[in-house]
């Protein structure tokens, strides 16, 4: 999982338009000078469930996750965000407390930009506030769109083609199979589809049984997908879950 840096003068365009890939080489030149680089180590929260907003997080190189936490402990993964997007600008835009944790999963570079500068750059230019209208329009489309589709399926369904999803949009193929490039828990798993944690380590455990898939702390292989596949068959194919925003439209 090494994509290449996304940098202001970069004019390549991700196949899912993140943020900075949606602006006119220009606007998104400018928008990013506004602001200051920083690095996370990976492991490293960017951003703070519940801590007031102060910046907006431009990512320019490595990937992250999107978790949230119940009052009760219960934690889910709601996005995976990586080069281009945008991490922080909800609460930036509504003045309200941060609604998700924002952690590395590699070394990470961003552009933070302070909320206000954000604010009034999305006030003088109209094409960056309609680019941002349109990804949080399609990142709710998205999670609306997931919801429906798993409302109609069983937890072991939703499991798998959790798990096909992201290795197609994380996966990294080795010599015994495809290794999910993103390190995350059973818990955040299990949040993204509904589940206990205990309901995700029998899935995986029967997973394994079938030698579909190869498990270890923190990291899985899948080994066979057909068997994936074959669990996740539905009337209608489930379309490949957004990477950038598989369960919630998350702005943070």
């Amino acid at each position: 999982m090494k994509p290449a840096p996304y940098g202001p003068d970069d004019g390549g365009l991700e196949d899912r338009v993140p943020f900075l890939a949606r602006l006119e080489r220009a606007d998104r030149t400018a928008l990013l000078s506004l602001g200051r680089e920083l690095r996370f180590a990976a492991r490293i929260a960017l951003l703070h469930q519940r801590e007031p907003s102060s910046h907006v997080l431009f990512l320019v190189q490595g990937w992250t996750k999107v978790t949230a936490a119940a009052a009760n402990g219960y934690e889910a993964l709601l996005a995976l965000r990586g080069p281009g997007d945008v991490v922080g600008e909800s609460a930036a835009l509504t003045g309200r407390p941060r609604s998700a944790t924002v952690t590395a999963l590699e070394p990470v570079r961003a552009v933070a930009v302070e909320h206000e500068l954000f604010k009034e750059f999305l006030g003088r230019s109209p094409s960056v506030s309609f680019a941002l209208l349109g990804l949080t329009a399609d990142r709710t489309r998205a999670a609306d769109r997931r919801r429906l589709e798993f409302a109609s399926m069983n937890v072991r369904q939703r499991f798998a083609v959790l798990l096909l999803d992201l290795a197609r949009s994380h996966g990294r193929r080795t010599g015994e199979g495809i290794e999910l490039a993103v390190p995350l828990s059973k818990q955040e798993l299990a949040g993204s589809v509904g589940a206990s944690r205990e309901m995700v380590q029998r899935l995986l455990r029967e997973l394994r049984e079938k030698d579909a898939v190869a498990t270890g702390r923190r990291t899985l292989m899948i080994l066979r997908p057909d068997v994936l596949r074959r669990i996740a068959a539905t009337d209608h194919p489930a379309p490949g879950m957004p990477p950038r925003g598989h369960a919630s439209p998350s702005g943070v």
